[in-house]
């Protein structure tokens, strides 16, 4: 008899999938504002991420480049279609909400509404070793709006 494993059915969501087949805002900037390289020895995840800003510190354009997993080319994908338009501070505290969401082991119902549809990478936290696949990005977003200040 086969029974399917839900923890799998929780860690690749549909959309997930589609944003790494599909990854939005995949590329390079030229001469970005903000630039920050992330890397992940364990599994290979290797990204570049470039922002553009504009003299009110709004993020006008995002992008990224690189190779890894599903998980986390698709969540670098999803997270450049949630800050672009937002203001550095505003993607800096969703980015510490995302990690809180993703590695405090009772997570807030406040959390949870403040990182909306990033909800979708939930299933991830069963698996610990992939945690850092999905956060992986933010990481990059946090080091490159630290080098703004």
């Amino acid at each position: 008899m086969n029974i399917p494993e839900p923890k799998l059915d929780h860690l690749y969501q549909e959309t997930i999938l589609e944003h790494n087949k599909n990854p939005r805002n995949f590329k390079e900037l030229e001469s970005p504002t903000l630039y920050s390289h992330g890397h992940n020895p364990v599994c290979g995840d290797d990204y570049h991420l470039y922002l553009n800003t504009d003299t009110n510190k709004v993020i006008t354009d995002i992008a990224f480049h690189g190779s890894g997993c599903a998980i986390s080319k698709s969540c670098a994908s999803i997270m450049t279609t949630l800050v672009k338009g937002k203001t550095l501070e505003e993607a800096q505290e969703l980015e510490e909400n995302f990690s809180s969401f993703m590695t405090d082991k009772e997570v807030s119902e406040i959390t949870k509404e403040k990182v909306g549809r990033l909800k979708m990478f939930e299933g991830v936290r069963e698996f610990p070793i992939r945690i850092k696949c999905a956060t992986l990005i933010w990481h990059a977003l946090k080091d490159a709006i630290k080098d703004s200040k």
